[in-house]
């Protein structure tokens, strides 16, 4: 039998309701607007296309939102400049840094500028830590929404075995830590492992965040397994590719996510959740 397909846009579509109910509750008790602010860097169009989802989602969740385009010639001096400006804006609950960043930009020192109470991707160093010690505040927003879509479908974690592919600081670390966090236990295979299918095969939940199309066949999944694509390449006229065969792995796996239209919208509600968490935060604080 055919997987089942976790749809990210529905269950995404079914989230924003519910953060829109709660933050009309918010403002009706005479709290601030939530605010979250983008940098964007360039032209790169798919981060265009991103940033403008973003702003959308704010404004169908009642949240303030400003975007900041900059020249990709900007300065490390300015950049840093506009970072600490937000962090002192009453008005912002979240600042966000759309990657990839210029090459000339140098990107683990401005996400470390970024205040860790408005750092609502996730990434900083903080951040990261809180979840890796069990006490999660601002949880990193891909994985984080992955972690919605497991838990849409009711899945109990533990005694699963899960295997994350790939371990960058921004999916596949956090990804672990979020899974072994919900019970499951957990194996990262990553450039430097060995018989990487193997240790796939043996998982009852995968998740590739590589962005290697194709990577990921339909003989190197375990019957049943969920199957969740991070990964995600643009191929020819913006064509969207993830790192799984999905029309091989859907008859084996018993559910799995499309690309596009799985994790991607997860994430920007992963993104209006920290950023009304930041806001709750910041005016028990003020």
């Amino acid at each position: 039998m055919a997987a089942q397909v976790l749809d990210g846009k529905s269950i995404a579509t079914q989230n924003k309701q519910r953060i829109s109910l709660e933050v009309e509750a918010w403002v009706a008790q005479g709290n601030r607007v939530p605010g979250l602010a983008v940098i964007l860097i360039g032209n790169d169009p798919a981060s265009e296309v991103y940033v403008r989802g973003k702003r959308r989602d704010c404004d169908e969740v009642g949240f303030h939102s400003i975007v900041q385009h900059l020249s990709e010639k900007v300065t490390q001096e300015d950049l840093e400049t506009r970072i600490f400006d937000l962090n002192n804006d009453s008005s912002i609950d979240g600042v966000l840094l759309q990657t990839p960043l210029p090459k000339h930009i140098d990107e683990d020192r401005v996400i470390d500028l970024i205040d860790p109470g408005k750092d609502v991707d996730g990434f900083h160093a903080y951040n990261i830590g809180r979840l890796a010690i069990r006490r999660p505040t601002f949880r990193s927003a891909t994985p984080m929404g992955v972690m919605m879509l497991l838990d849409h479908i009711g899945l109990e974690y533990k005694g699963l075995d899960a295997t994350v592919i790939g371990a960058s600081n921004h999916v596949g670390r956090p990804m672990g830590l979020e899974l072994l966090l919900a019970g499951a236990s957990v194996t990262t295979v990553h450039k430097f492992t060995h018989d990487t299918a193997a240790k796939v095969r043996m998982a009852d939940i995968v998740i590739s965040a590589v962005g290697q199309p194709g990577l990921v066949t339909e003989e190197w999944i375990k019957p049943g397994a969920v199957v969740i694509d991070v990964g995600i390449t643009h191929g020819d006229k913006n064509k969207l590719f993830g790192d799984v065969c999905f029309d091989e792995v859907k008859e084996v796996a018993g559910w799995i996510t499309p690309v596009p239209g799985g994790v991607g919208p997860m994430t920007r509600v992963a993104l209006l959740e920290n950023t009304l968490l930041a806001a709750r935060l910041h005016q028990e604080t003020n």
